[in-house]
């Protein structure tokens, strides 16, 4: 199975400092979405894991974020792309909890839903943290230079972030260097 896992806020949509708490305020990155339907039309399965702490500090409840989706999948379809799954983290960040990335629950519950080993699957993040957990549990880190991760243009990456971490300027570059890497290896 070819999969592919994506954060969310900043990596397919706008971020926001005071979080996306609305289908309204859900806007999608230029490019990004056909950047999944690239991948999609490769053969790539696309999930998302992302925090959510929104939900843990009341700023918006489940079907809020459900209508989020619900959008972004309409969009998504608009384009002839699809997210296969959704996986989120609904804790505020000191519940200590073992889904909040950095941490490897996210991870560990795709790889368990698809039964999967996660090793070598890319993960596409805009922090360093959604990049920490995936590598815990083998991925291929790629920071995305959108959302937070704008600020590390024209910079080199700190020591914090994992080694190998490969970067691309936006989703639509990262989508086309796999599949370039994709059609050399073939």
């Amino acid at each position: 199975m070819k999969l592919v896992i994506l954060d969310r806020d900043g990596t397919i949509n706008e971020d926001s400092a005071d979080y996306v708490k609305s289908p309204d305020e859900w806007t999608p990155l230029p490019g990004a979405l056909e950047a999944i339907a690239r991948l999609n039309h490769g053969g790539w399965h696309v999930v998302i894991a992302s925090n959510q702490s929104g939900l843990g500090r009341g700023l918006f409840d489940v079907s809020t974020l459900n209508a989020m989706h619900a959008k972004m999948h309409g969009l998504l379809a608009d384009v002839g792309a699809r997210i296969d799954a959704v996986f989120y983290c609904p804790h505020a960040p000191d519940a200590a909890c073992h889904c909040r990335k950095p941490e490897p629950g996210l991870f560990e519950q795709i790889g368990e839903r698809y039964g999967i080993d996660l090793r070598g699957v890319p993960m596409v993040g805009d922090t360093v943290n959604d990049l920490l957990g995936a590598v815990t549990v083998g991925c291929e880190p790629h920071l995305v230079l959108t959302g937070k991760g704008a600020g590390y243009r024209g910079r080199t990456l700190p020591d914090n972030f994992p080694k190998g971490t490969r970067v691309h300027a936006d989703l639509a570059a990262f989508a086309d260097f796999l599949i370039a890497r994709e059609a050399k290896a073939a």
